[in-house]
């Protein structure tokens, strides 16, 4: 698999699975209200902030998917690849270093964390001092990790 420096922009940081979901699901259950909301931006703009988000000042939002793969550009690689207006450096890139006819989906199954370090991620996520963590399970390209 190709490694590339542009990954080193973008802080990914994962906690274990069991974590990440005893993590989410206290955040869910500190956020539920009892306001109804409509399926329209005004209702929906005019729910309150989490206070443990309004007051948390410095949170991590974790972005980590299928397009960490290629290890090229950042969680907008489809986009720039595939997207309305492909980007020439992404496609040479793709082009370059993948058979004729790979398809985004085809990353799926190379997406295996096996450098990963639940324990060592953990550790850097309480040491930074974050109030929250925000796990991105589902990006812009709609592929679901």
């Amino acid at each position: 698999r190709l490694q590339h420096p542009m990954i080193t922009r973008y802080i990914l940081i994962v906690v274990t699975m069991a974590k990440v979901n005893a993590i989410m699901m206290i955040l869910c259950c500190a956020g539920l209200v009892t306001a109804e909301y409509q399926p329209n931006w005004p209702s929906l703009d005019a729910r309150p902030l989490p206070s443990w988000y309004d007051e948390g000042k410095f949170g991590i939002f974790l972005v980590w998917g299928v397009y960490s793969v290629p290890s090229f550009g950042s969680e907008w690689f489809w986009e720039r690849w595939q997207g309305p207006k492909p980007n020439k450096t992404y496609v040479d890139f793709m082009t370059k270093n993948y058979p004729p006819g790979f398809s985004y989906a085809d990353f799926a199954p190379m997406f295996k964390a096996e450098l990963f370090d639940p324990d060592e991620w953990a550790k850097c996520l309480s040491d930074s001092g974050a109030k929250y963590v925000v796990l991105t399970s589902k990006h812009h390209e709609g592929f679901t990790n």
